[in-house]
This record gives structure tokens, sequence and C-alpha cells, in this order.
């Protein structure tokens, strides 16, 4: 009698199993809600940036216009652009795709993934200067952050330059996340170096798991999203340039009154004893040479051959808090050059915000743009789409 019992839950999550694996994906996109593309536009969802549906349906619209970056996208208020293009009825909406410790390396293979989907599509890249350590993207920040979904159909791409997306592959498999990955680690070495039988032989399971990610991607799109923090208001509506500059001015200043450097009070006072430990701390720091620069030209190569139309946000740091650390100006001033040069020689443009470093309220705390730092994107953003 106990061993009925012990086999009778097992079989019943077998037969579970089987029935979630094997539903046709044509059933589950028909059931897929309605405002479901709409909804994940502001919920940065990391089950949206690892998955391929909702991107690739935002993609094929024209109401869309995606914003790619990282943990800034999270920092809401008035002028942030979901909130600013909606409250003045824009004719698109923006459609975020970041979160804290997404760098180049992530982006590279999310475009390459939608490579086929750019061509003409407009979008704003919003470029941190903290991604361009010495040594890049570091494990704790790229683990929990990349596709094993848009990683695995990197081999069978047909769309990205070859040697490009050696290049991806191989950057890749620098990281443990896929190192420790056994299938997907030797699927790579496979092609690399030309082992075609191998290839082909781990192709097979290769192939059958994509499937069953494609199947838990469109489960998650099923899902509603949790509710995001997101300030809503009107009060940037029909506002001229310099009346939001303005605005965003005091609205900066009434939220900074208890703290140093322009911070914003909770985020200082959250962070008081760290930033009073940090005098001093970074005199021999730079972002002037870092493997990041390389990954950012795989990013700048996708988007070249695949046509797409970018404009790169260099962000600036918060001069006052860098000098405070004893961060060099020139270890800054170096990474505002070469990026702006990169982006330049790969015939994009940008909206440049390295002379912002001490423009109060330009940045909400140590690292993200805020406030008035919004207001110049809005604007940037709208002369760009027009």
């Amino acid at each position: 009698m106990k061993k009925k019992y012990l086999f009778g839950p097992i079989i019943l999550a077998l037969v579970l199993f089987a029935g979630v694996v094997f539903v046709p994906v044509s059933w589950l996109v028909k059931i897929i809600p309605a405002d479901r593309l709409e909804e994940s536009a502001i919920s940065l969802e990391p089950n949206m940036f690892q998955g391929t549906y909702l991107q690739s349906e935002m993609l094929k619209s024209s109401t869309y216009v995606p914003i790619y970056g990282s943990s800034e996208l999270s920092r809401w208020d008035p002028f942030h652009p979901s909130n600013y293009f909606e409250t003045n009825d824009a004719a698109f909406t923006p459609y975020l795709v970041g979160k804290g410790g997404m760098t180049s390396i992530i982006h590279d293979l999310n475009f390459a993934t939608h490579a086929d989907q750019l061509k003409n599509k407009q979008m704003v890249i919003i470029v941190s200067p903290q991604w361009f350590v010495k040594h890049g993207t570091d494990e704790q920040h790229f683990a929990p952050n990349y596709s094993s979904l848009q990683a695995y159909q990197l081999p069978f791409n047909k769309v990205v330059d070859e040697q490009v997306k050696r290049q991806l592959m191989e950057r890749l498999m620098t990281y443990n996340a896929v190192k420790n990955d056994p299938i997907l680690y030797k699927l790579y070495d496979a092609y690399l170096n030309d082992k075609k039988a191998m290839f082909n032989t781990l192709s097979v399971p290769a192939k059958a798991y994509i499937s069953m990610l494609e199947k838990k991607d469109l489960y998650f799109t099923l899902l509603k999203d949790k509710p995001t923090n997101r300030h809503q208001s009107d009060e940037v509506k029909d506002k001229t340039w310099e009346e939001l500059k303005a605005q965003a001015d005091a609205y900066g200043e009434k939220r900074t009154q208890h703290s140093q450097f322009y911070i914003d009070d909770k985020v200082y006072n959250h962070k008081k004893h760290y930033i009073k430990s940090m005098e001093g701390k970074n005199k021999d720091h730079s972002y002037a040479e870092s493997l990041e620069y390389d990954d950012f030209q795989l990013m700048l190569d996708i988007l070249k051959e695949a046509e797409a139309k970018p404009l790169f946000v260099i962000i600036p740091v918060n001069g006052s808090y860098y000098d405070y650390t004893g961060f060099p100006q020139k270890g800054r001033q170096d990474y505002y050059d070469r990026i702006k040069q990169q982006i330049s020689d790969s015939g994009f443009t940008y909206a440049d915000y390295s002379d912002h470093e001490y423009d109060p309220y330009f940045m909400r705390d140590t690292i993200h743009i805020g406030w008035k730092g919004w207001v110049y994107l809005d604007k940037d953003m709208q002369e760009f789409l027009e």
C-alpha cells in the first residue's frame, strides 16, 4: 500500500511534466493576454530580458522604442522617460530593457539573438562608466543576467557576422556560468574548433533544450508581472524644456537637503557609512583600460551589421563624489574620449552628458542619472525620434 502512495505522486508529476512540455507553442501564444506586451514595457522583469518572445513582439511594433541600459532604468521619478512620454501623449512608448549588472556582454547576446529584427529600428542605449572597470564584467554580475536560451541559440545563429559570433562565443566561454554547463561549453568548443562530428552530436540535446527553454519563456510570459514602484505623475505635462529643467532642479533640491554631493537623501542615509569610508580610496582608479571596450565593440559591430539606428547616451559620473574618493579626473576623461571615438568610428550618434559631472541634480546618486538628467535624455530622445 505504501508503494502505491509513493509512486502515485511521482507518476502524477511525470504526467503533468509531460503535459507542460508537449503543449504546442501555438496554443500558448494564443492565450497570452492582449495587454501583456504593454504591461512588460515597464516591468523590468528578468524573465523578459532572458527570454525572447516579448522582445521579439516589441521589435515588430512601431509603437515601442526600446531603451537598453542597466540599473538606472528602475530609478523612477516624474521625469523618467516612461512617465514623461506617456504623460505627454507621445506617439511611441519606451520599452525598458535593463537591470543592475546588465553590461555590454549581456546586451551583445541579446542583440545577436534579435539581429534579424533590428534593421532601421530606433533605440536608445544608455552606457554607464561603471561598466568599464579594468577586468570588465565579473561573474557576480554576469551569471544572474545572462540568458541560457540566447546562449544556446547563438551557435545556430545565421544572421550575425561569423567573426563577431566567434568572438562573442569565446568571450562567453570565459565565464563560469558557461563553463559549468557541459553541453553548452562543449558545443561552443566544437563550433570554434571545427569539430563537426562533435557539434552535430551535441546539437541534438542542445536543440531539445532550446525547445524547452522557449516553452519556459512562453509560460513566464503568461504570468502577470509584479507591480513596479513606478512614479506616475502628470506634473511634467505640456512643459517647455527650460520649465522642466527648473522643475527638476526644485525636485532634486527638495530631496537632497540632508546629504552631500547632491545625493538623494534616502540613498545617502542608507549608504552614509560606506560613503564616509570611501574618502580618497580610488586614487589609483581609471576607466581608461578595460575588457569592457572589447565587449562594447561587439555590440557596435552587431548593431552596425544589423543596420539598427541606436542613440547612445553617455552618462557622466557624480563629479563631486568621484573627486571625494580621489578618482582621477584623467581616468574619467580618458573613458569619455574613448567611448565617443568608438561610437563615432562605427557611424552611430550619441548624446554626450560628460560635461554634466558637476551639474546639481543631474545625477540622482553617485552613479545613476535622474531628475534633471532624465530631462536632457527626454529632450534628446524626442529630437532623435523625430
